[in-house]
C-alpha cells in the first residue's frame, strides 16, 4: 500500500479557508442565524462552538475568516481549548451544515455553484486537518466535503 492514498481525479479538490471560492468556509457573504449577521460560515462556526456570548461577540466583529482562525485555532490561542461547549465535537458538523445551507438559501449564487458541482465527490483538501479535510495522505475523514455533499441533496 503506497504512503499516500491515490487522487481521486473526479474529484473536487478545494480549501475551504479560501476567501475567493463560493463553496468554502471563508467566502465573504453574510447570512442572518440565530438572530446575529454572520459574515463568513467560520464565524458562525467558530463562535457557535463557544458558551460565553462576549467571545461569540467578538468572533463575529472580527474583519475576516482568517482573523478568526488565528483568534481560535493558532497555535499560541487563549481560546484554543476553554470555554468551549463540552459537547463541541458533536455540535461542529451540525454547526456547519447549518450555516452552509443558510448561505446558500440567502445567496442562490452559491447555492447554484454548489448544485453545478452535479455528482462530484468535493474534497476539502487541507495538508494538515484530518477532520475537515482529507489531510496529506488524503485518508481523512473530509467532513467539510460531506456537508457540502448533503448541503447539495437538500438543496436538490
Amino acid at each position: 500500500m503506497p504512503l499516500f492514498a491515490e487522487e481521486d481525479v473526479n474529484a473536487l479538490y478545494f480549501s475551504r479557508h479560501d476567501e475567493h471560492n463560493l463553496l468554502g468556509s471563508a467566502d465573504l457573504h453574510p447570512f442572518t442565524l440565530d438572530g446575529h449577521e454572520w459574515p463568513t460560515v467560520e464565524h458562525y462556526y467558530q463562535a457557535n462552538l463557544y458558551k460565553d456570548e462576549a467571545v461569540q461577540t467578538k468572533i463575529r466583529t472580527l474583519p475576516s475568516a482568517q482573523a478568526v482562525i488565528a483568534l481560535t485555532e493558532g497555535f499560541f490561542s487563549k481560546l484554543k481549548w476553554t470555554g468551549k461547549h463540552a459537547d463541541w465535537k458533536k455540535r461542529r458538523q451540525v454547526l456547519m451544515t447549518r450555516a452552509f445551507y443558510t448561505q446558500c438559501k440567502t445567496y442562490p449564487n452559491i447555492a447554484q455553484a454548489l448544485l453545478e458541482t452535479g455528482e462530484q465527490k468535493l474534497v476539502e483538501s487541507s495538508a494538515y486537518d484530518h477532520f475537515w479535510g482529507c489531510g496529506r495522505d488524503r485518508r481523512g475523514e473530509n467532513t467539510y466535503g460531506k456537508v457540502l455533499m448533503n448541503v447539495r441533496a437538500k438543496l436538490l
